[in-house]
């Protein structure tokens, strides 16, 4: 349960003053929607490739992780802290230009434990990776 209103808060505004890290902002990550019920962000596949040309499975993860936390987060509410427990990914698809879009729903919004499922496609909508993330929330250190 949250202690705020998902519609007292400005999703897209939180993550900006909050910040993506800067992982994600090297990777060129940036959110397009963000709500406790669904997130969205893009991510260019060049600068994110290995050496073959095909976008890093690595970099897709790195877009899961930061979809899926981010969203526990904004659920967890002031003075609590959701961190990463558990994190899969599993490859379908490779991109090799433009940009992957990720989406992130909600499986499971508890008080202690946040699972999300983060699908991402490419620029013609096919999808490329499936992401899950389980996120343990716990108070914020002061």
């Amino acid at each position: 349960m949250t202690e705020h209103s998902p519609a007292d808060v400005d999703g897209l505004e939180w993550a900006a003053t909050r910040g993506m890290g800067a992982l994600a902002e090297k990777m060129g990550l940036r959110f397009t929607e963000f709500t406790v019920e669904r997130c969205v962000a893009t991510m260019p596949v060049e600068g994110n490739t290995q050496p073959v040309g095909l976008l890093h499975g690595g970099a897709y993860v790195v877009l899961g992780e930061s979809l899926g936390s981010m969203a526990a987060n904004l659920h967890a509410g002031p003075d609590r802290l959701a961190v990463g427990v558990d994190i899969n990914a599993t490859h379908t698809r490779s991109a090799t230009s433009g940009v992957v879009t990720g989406v992130c729903t909600p499986v499971h919004l508890g008080r202690s434990i946040t699972v999300h499922e983060i699908v991402v496609t490419d620029d013609q909508g096919r999808r490329c990776s499936t992401i899950r993330i389980t996120n343990h929330i716990t108070a914020a250190r002061a």
